[in-house]
């Protein structure tokens, strides 16, 4: 009767998983190496996914118990239950795994019941531990009979109840696999087979790059879900809905109107013949009624009745924290910023000042229409040197924005002064200087990115320097990242790794140690689209800085809201995400706040109130440098 139960349940698990896997059909194709993906994956779960899953001590022990005895306990069951396998050790082996298997279902009903946790779905969720347990019980029981004890008498009513919860525990774990509850498991083996991003596994670095887009195809981004590639679709259904993207999201946590979870489940949903967010147990986006919303496979994902309301597209700040907690190695920021690009290239419907701004970009190839010659202003008295066409330098320093707005100029001057106190030999591009375009692709239109990339490339192609040095995270991450595909190569640098170098060799001495303590915020586009979070401290620990940590700091630091174009998009919410961070600030009760990004500078000191002053880190080490 066992193997009859496990044939079945292996039969339908069998056809629900074709089933499933026609939903992901509708997508456009894509260049998968599945052998390599195949061979990468026990790494990829053991190793990529672990480690995000370690992040939580309590779900890290949920994990390996249910997960793992999950795994180890259902191959033994069709070993010992369906071929016959009922060698004695490899039963008690079996024994052990469903022991852990209903350990760990405890877990996760103390996590559940009698309440879950706000960030946790609910509905078909809330009965997996049941299952879990029911699945480990019965077969436990069933095993006795291999391991010594007498045979089953399938006459007497334990025996029948037993079986009820072993046809339950079957259904869920088996059978229903590819769509209950544990259809994350099914999907997410898939997709770490099939990542769209398979630099991410084993990477040294960060794989946070954006695609190039090729503005010749038929249409410009993601208007349907069949609009994504097929793996993309595959990673939406992978979700396990556990919230941690939630939890971490600067938008939703200022109840601006996106929840990156409740994101990723409208996605999913839009893949059903009739998608509707009616049965999400869930979160919603702040503010968004649950049941309204509408799609289909082919249908607009946007818009005000679609599956995605714009507001919610355009409250994203790209700042990747929920790709970094997703257990799933979900890629929320590229299908945001795919969504993007069909509304900014196919539809010219970016909100709020964006237009505008894109406009000043395709037109004076700078966000704020200045006239390119003005560059270099701020710098009059400082006598900068420029890189002619020809020219050679060791190190060419790319000013950025910043170098337009009053408050950031004061970084570029402390920097500009660090680099002649070291003796650098370095230049700058002066009026040759265009925007690295980061804010158009953010928003969407990548063909003004593209257009900017390759003019940069074709200017910096025709000067030779050794590196690139930046103040900028976002110039940074452009030019380091997203440049190579338009043929530019270069070694760059963000100041703060570059003067952490300086310090290291003796070319920078600090005399002067600053009082009081000091904070620092991560850049997003400095630490997680760029793993740096070591070169800003160890500036500040060269100048005898007491520093302290907010309490999100490092690759899981909280944005400042100044990021993927938030700030000109206008997306309202019940309070502003700076002052959600700059409260993280005060709490550490720091004098200072150190910053590394214009952005950051700009979101952070516009906060009102008393707070801690915001000063770049290359403030911070030119007075320590210059002495009292």
């Amino acid at each position: 009767m066992i193997a009859l139960l496990l044939s079945i349940a292996l039969a339908t698990g069998a056809v629900l998983a074709c089933w499933r896997a026609r939903r992901w059909s509708v997508g456009r194709s894509a260049p998968v190496a599945v052998l390599r993906g195949a061979l990468r994956l026990p790494r990829g779960y053991f190793h990529d996914v672990h480690d995000v899953v370690s992040r939580d001590r309590y779900a890290a022990r949920m994990h390996v118990l249910a997960a793992g005895g999950f795994v180890g306990a259902v191959l033994l069951v069709f070993a010992v239950h369906l071929f016959g396998a009922a060698w004695p050790p490899l039963v008690w082996l079996l024994m052990v795994f469903l022991f852990a298997m209903a350990l760990g279902a405890l877990y996760v009903l103390a996590r559940r019941w009698p309440k879950a946790e706000a960030r946790l779905s609910k509905g078909s969720f809330q009965r997996l531990p049941w299952s879990l347990l029911a699945f480990a019980l019965f077969f436990f029981w069933a095993s006795l009979p291999q391991a010594g004890a007498p045979p089953i008498d399938w006459g007497a009513p334990l025996a029948w109840a037993m079986f009820a919860l072993g046809v339950w525990g079957a259904a869920e774990m088996i059978a229903f696999f590819p769509v209950g509850p544990m259809k994350h498991a099914f999907a997410g083996a898939l997709h770490l087979v099939c990542h769209p991003r398979s630099g991410r596994f084993g990477a040294a670095r960060p794989d946070s790059a954006l695609r190039a887009l090729d503005l010749s195809a038929p249409r410009l981004g993601a208007e349907t879900p069949a609009d994504f590639s097929w793996n993309q679709l595959l990673g939406f259904d992978a979700c396990v809905q556990c919230g941690r993207c939630e939890a971490v999201c600067p938008a939703f946590a200022a109840e601006l109107p996106l929840n990156p979870k409740k994101l990723i489940q409208d996605l999913a949903r839009a893949m059903d013949g009739t998608g509707t967010d009616a049965r999400y147990a869930g979160s919603p986006h702040p503010g968004r009624e649950i049941g309204r919303a509408r799609g289909g496979p082919r249908a607009v994902l946007i818009g005000v009745d679609a599956m995605i309301h714009p507001d919610t597209l355009w409250a994203c700040t790209t700042c990747r924290a929920c790709v970094y907690e997703c257990p799933m190695l979900i890629e929320h920021v590229d299908a945001v910023v795919h969504l993007r690009r069909f509304q900014a290239l196919e539809r010219g419907a970016v909100p709020g000042k964006a237009p505008h701004v894109l406009a000043e970009l395709r037109e004076t190839d700078n966000p704020g229409g200045h006239a390119l010659s003005s560059r270099l202003d701020w710098a009059a008295d400082l006598s900068l040197p420029i890189l002619a066409e020809g020219g050679e330098c060791d190190v060419l320093l790319w000013l950025g924005e910043g170098a337009f707005d009053l408050r950031n100029q004061r970084t570029l001057r402390a920097l500009v002064r660090l680099m002649r106190r070291a003796g650098i030999d370095f230049a700058v591009l002066g009026e040759a200087e265009l925007d690295s375009g980061d804010l158009a692709r953010r928003l969407g239109d990548e063909a003004i990115f593209q257009s900017l990339a390759q003019r940069n490339v074709a200017i910096l192609d025709r000067r030779a320097f050794s590196r690139i040095v930046t103040a900028d995270p976002h110039v940074f991450h452009s030019l380091r990242n997203e440049y190579p595909a338009f043929g530019g190569e270069y070694t760059v640098l963000h100041h703060t790794t570059f003067l952490a170098e300086l310090l290291e060799a003796g070319k920078l001495a600090p005399r002067a140690k600053p009082e009081g303590k000091i904070a620092y915020h991560d850049p997003c586009y400095l630490a997680r689209y760029n793993g740096e979070i070591a070169a800003p401290r160890a500036v500040l620990d060269a100048i005898g800085a007491e520093r302290v940590e907010m309490d999100r700091s490092g690759m899981r630091a909280m944005c400042c809201g100044g990021g993927g174009g938030a700030p000109v998009t206008d997306v309202a919410g019940k309070r502003r995400i700076p002052d959600l961070r700059m409260d993280q600030a005060r709490a550490t009760g720091a004098s200072v706040l150190a910053v590394a990004c214009p952005n950051c500078a700009n979101m952070l000191e516009g906060v009102t109130g008393a707070r801690p002053d915001v000063t770049d880190i290359a403030e911070l080490l030119d007075r320590a440098t210059e002495g009292p």
